[in-house]
């Protein structure tokens, strides 16, 4: 139990620091990529992403 709510966590942690370091990486300044068009978005998607990977492994 104790190893799936840290699974999870890490996942969300991870997806985050990933979604914020593409959104510093190659950003957008059009505005016509809304997944990474502010840092709060970008880290949002990641955390998603990072959670969809973690219940994947579990």
């Amino acid at each position: 139990m104790k190893a799936t709510v840290i699974r999870f966590a890490l996942g969300l942690i991870v997806g985050g620091a990933l979604g914020y370091g593409w959104h510093r990486l190659v950003g957008c300044s059009t505005g016509a990529c809304p997944l990474t068009a502010t840092p709060l978005r970008g880290i949002s998607y990641g955390a998603v992403m990072g959670l969809i990977w973690a219940l994947g492994r579990a």
